[in-house]
């Protein structure tokens, strides 16, 4: 493909596909998982950054010496050969990326309709307005033909949106802590743990908080996806990852602290389970109902410059496959158009993988109709695809990580060893956390579905059909 992005575009798409809907929606999950307990939910955010960091250095080293069609699957095929790599990306095209897609369409239709005062979902009830429904599928389907049609203007889009979400972070980061220390509302939620109000959290609640802001961070391995069309790749793609990750650590910490503006702890634990009322809440008590109502602008672009970005990656994804002779029909999916030099048909591919994951979200997970209303109660299947399937790719990081200290005979010690062994560690300490948090039930019955999702891909190994002996 043509090298058409700089490093200012590669920043943006890893601040914009992880700063978007996550910290608006998981902060108020990870203080109600936390039972108000402010310095643990400060504590999450802090563990899980830590975590992204070292990740990030691990695949900033692997991003300077490779680079082919698409960052992690290239990864995948160094540590393991082609035949990981293919299941790496299978999982990436059919599971992890499309439903992060699918709801992060939902988030941004659920934010968006807050501008009128429609209450999008009652998940407790499996109820949910079939107007957010329509909204979000539209949201989706935008942004799929943008990217297919116009994927410069995609990029451009990425840009701008990255600049404008900013906005509310940095507003309330910096506003809410000083106006919270002034008025003493900060010090009141800090000291809520030694209130008669205060039941300590759980080892499970601690984890699952853990587990469900990896959420917030997710995202930044998919600006791998555009390392062939990244000017200088080998240097910007490590830059970005690095510059990134520290920019949106930083953004989370002041906005998250700034929380404890609020003062009432029980008002932001109410916001449960996705707390797409508390950014009203904390905007309106510091600049009044006005502003708390115009900030769902913001956060709306917000999030769907972070849906923009994982159909940048979700547009790519067969393709990457194709490139290497590999998925259904390689020939016909990595076929490029000639008038803007980019692949539709695997664009097209990738809006009916995240259709699919749009039907199961809105019926399976969140309720749906009546006829679905008790399914997300089934342990089972009621894990939150986004955050499992998150969870399910670190894993499949290790092997990555352990072909780095295998083959990267000329790099120095830390960055063959040290780095990738605390990558390993950071890793296996969130498989650890989504069985603690999640329960063990969940983990198999994802486990299974991601045995059958693999399976199926396998089919297709070789473009469907069987090699010629």
């Amino acid at each position: 493909m043509e090298k058409r992005y700089g490093l200012p575009t590669a920043i943006a798409m890893v601040i914009g596909v992880v700063i978007g809907s996550g910290v608006f929606i998981k902060g108020g999950k990870v203080l109600s998982l936390t039972n108000g307990n402010m310095w643990q939910a400060i504590a999450v955010i802090g563990i899980v950054g830590l975590i992204c960091i070292i990740c990030s250095l691990v695949f900033a080293t692997l991003g300077s010496r490779y680079e082919k069609v698409n960052g992690v699957v290239d990864y995948a095929e160094m540590a393991l050969g082609p035949k990981y790599a293919y299941y790496v990306g299978w999982f990436m095209n059919s599971i992890y990326v499309p439903a992060l897609v699918t709801m992060l369409a939902f988030f941004s239709a659920m934010m968006f309709l807050q501008l009128f005062g429609i209450k999008a979902v009652d998940f407790a009830n499996g109820q949910i307005n079939p107007v957010a429904i329509g909204v979000g599928a539209g949201f989706m389907m935008i942004g799929y033909g943008i990217n297919a049609l116009s994927p410069k203007l995609a990029g451009k889009i990425q840009v701008s949106m990255t600049v404008i979400k900013l906005i509310p972070l940095i507003l309330m980061g910096v506003v809410g802590t000083i106006a919270g220390l002034v008025n003493g509302t900060t010090l009141e939620t800090l000291n809520y743990i030694n209130t008669a109000n205060y039941t300590p959290v759980n080892g499970a609640g601690f984890f699952a908080a853990i587990v469900g802001f990896a959420f917030s961070y997710e995202g930044w391995i998919l600006a791998t996806s555009i390392n062939s069309e990244l000017k200088d790749a080998k240097k910007n793609l490590p830059r970005a990852l690095i510059i990134g990750s520290l920019v949106t650590i930083v953004i989370y910490a002041l906005y998250i602290f700034a929380m404890s503006s609020v003062g009432d702890v029980n008002a932001i634990i109410s916001t449960w389970p996705f707390g797409e009322t508390l950014p009203r809440i904390a905007f309106s008590g510091i600049f009044g109902n006005a502003i708390g109502t115009i900030v769902y602008v913001f956060i709306t672009i917000s999030c769907l410059g972070t849906m923009n970005g994982l159909i940048m990656s979700s547009c790519r994804g067969l393709y990457a496959l194709s490139a290497r002779g590999m998925g259904p029909k390689p020939e016909f999916y990595g076929d490029l158009d000639k008038q803007n030099n980019f692949s539709i048909k695997s664009s097209l591919f990738g809006m009916m993988i995240s259709g699919f994951w749009f039907a199961w979200l809105v019926m399976v997970w969140m309720g749906g109709p009546e006829m679905f209303g008790t399914v997300h109660n089934i342990e089972w299947i009621a894990w939150e695809p986004d955050e499992i399937g998150i969870i399910f790719l670190y894993i499949m990081y290790i092997p990555m990580m352990i072909g780095l200290m295998a083959k990267a005979k000329d790099l120095k010690p830390f960055q063959r060893y040290v780095l990738p062994a605390l990558g390993i560690v950071c890793c296996l300490f969130f498989a650890y956390a989504i069985w603690i948090g999640y329960g063990w039930k969940k983990c198999i019955g994802f486990a299974v579905f991601f045995l059958i999702v693999e399976f199926i891909g396998h089919l297709f190994m070789n473009g469907g059909k069987k090699k010629n002996k």
